[in-house]
């Protein structure tokens, strides 16, 4: 087995299984612990969808129902169809609304130490929809840069 393989440092998780109207009003991925972690990325990604349009944040939780929120800045790209990757552009805690239309792929990226002020330890992406205009699409969950080497393998889902 070849130990230079991306995927033997980072692992994905389901954050919200691909549906008709995903972001519909709101969502949210599932809460997932960087205790293992540096950074998490997470890739939304939708498929139909012209005109609809959502606001992405990211929000660290204090646990994994959450009980308490607090919204932090993140990185992010936008690819649309089969065009190049859109540059990396920083958000605030505010975040950003995406642009409407088919085929997108956002890549949002959070190192742990965004979530240091807020003490907490776990972290979600929140899509909030502006525009009322079903998008079929979901959410994955990448495990980057694992703290410690020996746990890259497992869910960090809790």
């Amino acid at each position: 087995m070849s130990t230079g393989l991306q995927m033997m440092s980072s692992h994905y998780e389901m954050g919200l299984a691909p549906v008709a109207d995903a972001f519909d009003t709101s969502a949210t991925s599932d809460v997932v612990s960087m205790k293992y972690h540096n950074r998490v990325r997470f890739v939304v990604l939708w498929g139909v969808g012209a005109t609809g349009t959502v606001t992405l944040t990211v929000e660290a939780c204090d646990d994994v129902t959450p009980s308490n929120t607090s919204a932090v800045a993140f990185h992010y790209r936008v690819t649309v169809a089969a065009a190049a990757p859109g540059a990396v552009t920083a958000a605030t805690s505010a975040g950003f609304t995406t642009t409407a239309g088919s085929n997108q792929i956002i890549e949002v990226e959070v190192p742990a130490e965004n979530l240091l002020a807020s003490g907490y330890s776990y972290v979600r992406l929140k899509a909030v929809e502006v525009t009322n205009s079903p998008i079929l699409g979901g959410i994955l969950i990448e495990m980057l840069e694992p703290a410690f080497p020996n746990k890259t393998q497992g869910s960090s889902v809790t």
